[in-house]
């Protein structure tokens, strides 16, 4: 099967090249290109093989999201002339990425197992079970790191720290819950449960945009509606949607992204299987019937596309 690795293209009018952990991202005087690679991250870690139709999956996935929340706040999209491109608004990042969760799963859950009860400066109640609904959303945001990994980081550390002004910060914070609240919505009328996910912000021209991804299976956690309440009673894993099933392999074969550690082997097997869980997260979580995107020939498409579009 073929896949999208890496893109290295040299447009007209293009001033910088950033290659993100997924994301190839090309700029413009005040426009940026987004092309989704079939990349995949886990630990702060890209893995060493790409997983077909991934980055096709992510960018449909995110233009889905975006075009169904621009009611809430403005974002950075324009078009998306190729499954794997979008493009639109250049904006400066706030240095920072929201995490709104739902539920205790995840990172949360690590740290409330090792006995913390202060995620980000945000107390949580004793008694909790994984995977357990929390009396409320809370916003537990980290820091966005260009290398390495996203540190946890309070809502005073931020403010203290003068990453982003009170009003700014006062406006994301508004924004996050909004936007997973409306989430929240969409995912239940699929059968689903948005269990936790990450927005990121950025400015211009004085107006805050949500920019980069939405409600992806590698920005987002889902579980499964009908067998939730049973599951949990139960003790047993929850069913879900995301790429935890990536991360939990890893961790059976020795890799947290840790000093010392090595990725273990991904055969074409696994590779495949992948595949076909973010193609089943694509058409569960839209309701949309996925379209394979031709794979022959892939950057001279996207390429073209973009060509077109700039």
């Amino acid at each position: 099967m073929t896949s999208i690795p890496e893109t290295n293209f040299q447009f007209p009018g293009q001033t910088a090249f950033y290659k993100g952990k997924v994301r190839d991202v090309y700029s413009f005087d005040n426009r940026l290109v987004m092309v989704a690679t079939d990349r995949i991250s886990a630990f702060d870690v890209i893995l060493p093989r790409a997983i077909p139709y991934k980055g096709q999956v992510l960018n449909q996935i995110a233009a889905h999201f975006l075009n169904a929340t621009s009611d809430i706040v403005p974002n950075w999209l324009e078009e998306v002339p190729d499954p794997n491109v979008s493009i639109g608004i250049k904006c400066q990042a706030y240095p920072v990425e929201m995490v709104v969760r739902g539920y205790l799963a995840g990172h949360a859950w690590r740290e409330y197992a090792a006995g913390k009860r202060s995620v980000c400066g945000v107390s949580l109640p004793d008694g909790l079970k994984e995977n357990d609904k929390l009396p409320r959303p809370i916003i537990t945001p980290t820091t966005k790191a260009h290398e390495g990994h996203d540190e946890d980081i309070s809502r005073e550390e931020i403010l203290s720290q003068g990453l982003v002004s009170l009003d700014d910060y006062e406006h994301l914070e508004r924004y996050s819950l909004a936007l997973f609240a409306r989430g929240t919505e969409m995912a239940a009328d699929q059968g689903l449960i948005l269990v936790d996910t990450k927005y990121e912000f950025g400015q211009s021209d004085g107006t805050i945009y949500l920019i980069d991804e939405i409600h992806t299976p590698d920005s987002s956690r889902y579980f499964y509606k009908d067998v939730y309440d049973e599951k949990q009673k139960l003790g047993l894993p929850q069913k879900q949607l995301s790429k935890e099933f990536v991360r939990e392999w890893l961790i059976q074969n020795g890799f947290q992204g840790k000093e010392g550690q090595s990725v273990p082997e991904m055969d074409d097997a696994w590779i495949e299987q992948i595949s076909e869980r973010y193609i089943e997260l694509f058409e569960k979580v839209t309701g949309n019937k996925f379209q394979k995107n031709r794979l022959e020939n892939p950057l001279e498409r996207i390429e073209k596309a973009i060509l077109r579009s700039i």
